[in-house]
């Protein structure tokens, strides 16, 4: 086993990426929970690097060693597992999530980590094509998000950074934003064909640069006006889901 002390460079190293929600400088996410280190393995990405706490030592023979203490540091938890594996995402491109009758989900300017790994984790369960994070939300590998993903971070084509010119120029696809004063009741929509779900913030929604190119969907509600964006993005997500089975459509 191999001991590191809380100035080894990689204890540093993962210390700035949680505290700025990011990649490491070596571009690995850094998964808390022995649940996040199973899922990057069954998704068979890299894993660079296993940590753990001298308290939990004997359940990870073969990780590397840092005190409790600088655990504890490390950590964004307010109940850490006492192991922290460093994971290299799988690459992904705009291009490959457009194909076919594709089915992607565009959050924009969404600032909560957690609805931001909910997010994911729909669009995992629900067959999306991939999932873009506009410029202006959150990092999709902020320790938060990838907790609230439960894995899906690991699994589903993300891109992230992108300029909302990006997104209109793939003029290929039909383009839907979930508005709640919207006209177009979401049951309305077809989304058996190609087409993208905008999710925008939580306090602005989408912006007027998406929603004038989009249609608006209204999810129908009774004594409340809007939902949460993560639920907003499951309904939805599940309305395609359920309508692409009934079609036959992958």
């Amino acid at each position: 086993m191999d001991s590191l002390s809380d100035k080894n460079p990689l204890v540093k190293q993962i210390r700035r990426a949680v505290s700025r929600g990011t990649l490491t400088e070596d571009g690995y996410a850094v998964a808390e929970g022995a649940h996040l280190l199973e899922e990057a393995l069954a998704a068979k990405c890299e894993v660079g690097a296993v940590i753990v706490s001298e308290s939990a030592r004997l359940h990870y023979p073969e990780a590397r060693i840092v005190s409790d203490k600088t655990f504890r540091e490390l950590t964004s938890t307010e109940t850490p597992q006492g192991v922290i594996a460093l994971v290299r995402p799988h690459a992904s491109t705009l291009a490959q999530m457009m194909r076919g009758k594709a089915l992607v989900v565009v959050l924009d300017s969404v600032q909560d980590p957690g609805n931001a790994g909910a997010i994911l984790r729909a669009a995992d369960a629900f067959g999306a094509s991939g999932v873009v994070f506009l410029k202006g939300t959150v990092n999709p590998y902020n320790p938060k998000c990838l907790r609230g993903s439960a894995g899906s971070a690991f699994r589903v084509p993300l891109v992230a950074s992108i300029e909302v010119d990006e997104i209109l120029d793939q003029t290929r696809l039909t383009w839907y934003a979930a508005m709640p004063r919207a006209q177009k009741l979401l049951g309305d929509a077809d989304l058996v064909e190609g087409c993208g779900i905008i999710i925008g913030s939580e306090a602005r929604g989408v912006s007027p640069a998406l929603a004038a190119r989009a249609t608006g969907l209204r999810i129908p509600t009774a004594g409340v006006e809007s939902l949460n964006a993560a639920v907003a993005a499951g309904i939805l997500l599940y309305e395609a889901g359920r309508q692409r089975a009934a079609q036959g459509t992958p």
